[in-house]
């Protein structure tokens, strides 16, 4: 599922888990490694969700003795809710289109 603002995807499945990512990891770095992404790449992706909210969904500490460091807003954790819930929801109520189409599907 992609949620589009103009031409540009504000929110997909790769940014929701990328921001997923900065939860569970506490960096932009160490998330692009969690995801095997390069770390422009999760910049890239994170600049995009950001420009296309209202309000930031992450907020970064720079440097310092401890290297500084990403957590995610409110925003961001509303945002992570949000998208997780319609999934889900369109997921059950698409469920035999779902099925036909791993029907489809070759058999390894």
């Amino acid at each position: 599922m992609r949620v589009m603002l103009g031409d540009t995807i504000a929110i997909g499945p790769g940014k929701i888990a990328l921001l997923e990512a900065i939860r569970e990891c506490g960096s932009i770095s160490a998330a692009a490694k969690h995801l095997d992404m390069s770390y422009k790449r999760a910049w890239d992706l994170l600049n995009e969700i950001n420009r296309s909210l209202a309000r930031p969904a992450v907020d970064s500490e720079h440097g310092g003795a401890q290297g500084g460091g990403t957590v995610l807003t409110p925003v961001g954790e509303e945002a992570i809710r949000l998208y997780r819930a319609a999934e889900l929801r369109a997921a059950k109520a698409c469920e035999a289109e779902i099925n036909g189409l791993i029907a489809l599907l070759a058999k390894p």
